[in-house]
């Protein structure tokens, strides 16, 4: 059994680390708060900005080309992958589950063609790097994150796969639930996918159009987009946050019964020295008066 100074010793540290740890969640609450209104807040107007979109395209001829060069489908060679991780750990499996599930959509579904990674975090970069080509990471975005920054990003995209430098674009990131559960997506992000002609589509957008119905998609199609990848990096943001309070919560309490056990090793072992002590006392008594 350790001596008691040793135990001492370990005591001390866990409890320093249960208020690091306290502390981390506290923290991690308050921001999830914000997070959390925020992405909430924003899903009603990206969803019915997506429902506008797709009810204005299901009206139009098949031969209109609707969504112009960000609609159109070629031959996959060349594909890039956005993935969305945080900037620090401390975040239990939040950064490993989106490394993990690039490098398996990477095995099975571009393993014949040249895939690049676009770094959104600094976790992601790091483990990524070593395996696969980063040709960008944005790990600042987070330290300002507004939809004028991220439309920066989402613009070089949007340029990349214009110019036929990239053939499909992909984003994977944590998809926010609740404060202990993160859904990880995969959402296609260029080419858009083809919208297919329903009559209930067509029946809800019987309107007058000024300008044109064609016009209208074609302006919505670029800001669309741009939410899309907001939505995506919100959604992370405030995943990354609900992730680190719950694993803090966890180290907390791990610490609390790790700690409760030590002071029970702490005094039975201060209570097996007394007991020796007192053996001793009477034994040397019992000796002097033989």
């Amino acid at each position: 059994m350790a001596n008691l100074k040793e135990i001492r010793n370990r005591i001390t540290s866990i409890k320093s680390t249960m208020q690091i740890t306290s502390a981390m969640k506290m923290v991690s609450a308050a921001k999830l708060k914000k997070a959390q209104d925020a992405i909430t807040a924003m899903r009603p107007y990206s969803s019915k900005l997506t429902e506008l979109l797709q009810n204005l395209s299901a009206t139009l001829d098949s031969d209109s080309n609707a969504g112009g060069n960000y609609s159109k489908q070629r031959e996959v060679s060349k594909v890039l992958i956005v993935a969305i991780t945080s900037n620090r750990g401390l975040c239990g499996g939040f950064n490993s589950s989106i490394t993990k599930k690039v490098i398996q959509t990477v095995q099975e579904k571009y393993s014949n063609v040249d895939v690049d990674i676009y770094a959104i975090g600094k976790k992601g970069n790091d483990i990524l790097s070593k395996q696969y080509n980063v040709i960008a990471t944005k790990n600042e975005l987070f330290d300002n994150l507004t939809f004028d920054n991220v439309s920066e990003v989402a613009e070089s995209l949007m340029a990349m796969y214009a110019d036929g430098t990239y053939d499909k674009i992909e984003v994977i990131y944590n998809q926010f639930k609740n404060a202990a559960t993160q859904i990880t997506q995969v959402e296609q992000f260029l080419p858009i996918k083809p919208i297919e002609n329903t009559t209930d589509a067509a029946v809800n957008s019987d309107y007058i159009f000024e300008p044109s119905k064609l016009e209208i998609i074609e302006a919505l199609i670029p800001k669309s987009l741009k939410t899309q990848l907001y939505k995506s990096i919100r959604d992370s943001f405030a995943s990354e946050h609900g992730a680190r309070m719950t694993a803090m919560h966890k180290a907390t309490d791990n610490a609390t019964e790790l700690r409760d056990e030590l002071l029970l090793t702490y005094n039975k072992a201060r209570q097996a020295a007394i007991t020796n002590e007192i053996l001793e006392i009477v034994g040397g008594a019992e000796a002097l008066n033989n």
